[in-house]
């Protein structure tokens, strides 16, 4: 046993891994291409799990839903094991195997992150160990010998909590042509067969020609909201349409779509618009039959609110800031 190893021991934390876990993990492998792929998938999908564990032990909140990690298209598309952090940012999870000692940060996860967290594994995948924290990293290797104890995290997350990392939706540069992460062109989405919505009474080429004829002051995106085995493993798609009005106010439009062979929401699934104190401002809940759900306000440039997707005890929020 070498001096790092020893190191890690002394401030190492371990945990279990829940079958739940292990099924959810082996449900995100099986969607992918190639095993090397479903492997990355897997060990990404425990590390994100361990920690939200953790960090729920701590009485610090968490947002799985909102996380890349929990995004199926993000999933396909990079090497994400992130976890949200309310009011925070975003923390990194990153897998490594028994006896590894370098842990590999993809280039990607270099920003926007609020710190990153190493998670080792055994080969039974039964347990779990929080071996340290970074708060940044500018290689796509790090030492493990370079980690710092969890105290340290813990102290660096409060500091965050004073000071929270600006994770808003900026509506107003919307307008501009600048959109966040993970905020895609409705007509990128539903080129993905697995979101492509098949609605009973509208077809996609209906919708699109709808769009087609709205004014180009509207300004639109979607974002892909996954809550998991709650919504039958069947990701929604929340849309945000805007336009400016004359009193200096933006006109705000939600919409809340089922995807790809669900042709109905879920009955019972929520759509609230929460105002800046925390009160729910408007809220719609989807029936028994209902192809999408929406609402519609407007509001003063800087005002804040969040929009939260929820069903039964799983949700999903997002901020915005107009």
């Amino acid at each position: 046993m070498n001096d790092s190893t020893y190191q890690l021991d002394d401030f190492a934390l371990t945990l279990p891994i829940s079958q739940t876990a292990r099924i959810t993990a082996q449900q995100f492998a099986n969607q992918q291409a190639n095993l090397e792929k479903a492997e990355q998938v897997r060990l990404n999908t425990l590390a994100v799990w361990v920690v939200n564990d953790y960090l729920q032990m701590m009485d610090i909140p968490t947002d799985l839903q909102a996380s890349d990690s929990w995004n199926p298209i993000m999933r396909l598309c990079g090497d994400v094991a992130d976890l949200e952090l309310p009011s925070i940012g975003r923390l990194e999870c990153r897998p490594v195997h028994l006896h590894q000692q370098t842990c590999s940060i993809p280039p990607e996860t270099w920003e926007e992150r609020v710190g990153y967290l190493i998670v080792q594994f055994n080969e039974s995948l039964e347990e779990a160990r929080l071996l340290g924290f970074l708060p940044s990293v500018v290689s796509e290797t790090v030492l493990l010998a370079q980690l710092q104890p969890l105290e340290a995290f813990i102290d660096h997350i409060w500091q965050l909590r004073q000071s929270p990392v600006n994770s808003l939706v900026n509506l107003s540069q919307w307008f501009a042509g600048i959109f966040e992460t993970g905020w895609e062109t409705i007509e990128s989405l539903w080129n993905v067969p697995e979101l492509r919505p098949t609605y009973a009474f509208r077809s996609v080429e209906t919708l699109e020609l709808d769009a087609l004829k709205q004014p180009e002051s509207i300004t639109k995106r979607a974002k892909v909201i996954d809550l998991g085995i709650q919504i039958h493993n069947q990701p929604v798609m929340l849309i945000v349409k805007i336009s400016p009005e004359k009193d200096r106010q933006t006109s705000i439009h939600l919409q809340l779509h089922a995807t790809g062979n669900q042709i109905y929401l879920p009955p019972g699934v929520h759509l609230t618009v929460i105002d800046s104190s925390g009160a729910i401002f408007l809220d719609a809940q989807s029936r028994k039959s209902d192809n999408y759900i929406q609402l519609q306000f407007r509001g003063e440039p800087t005002e804040q609110f969040s929009v939260r997707v929820a069903l039964d005890n799983a949700s999903v929020t997002e901020y915005f800031q107009i």
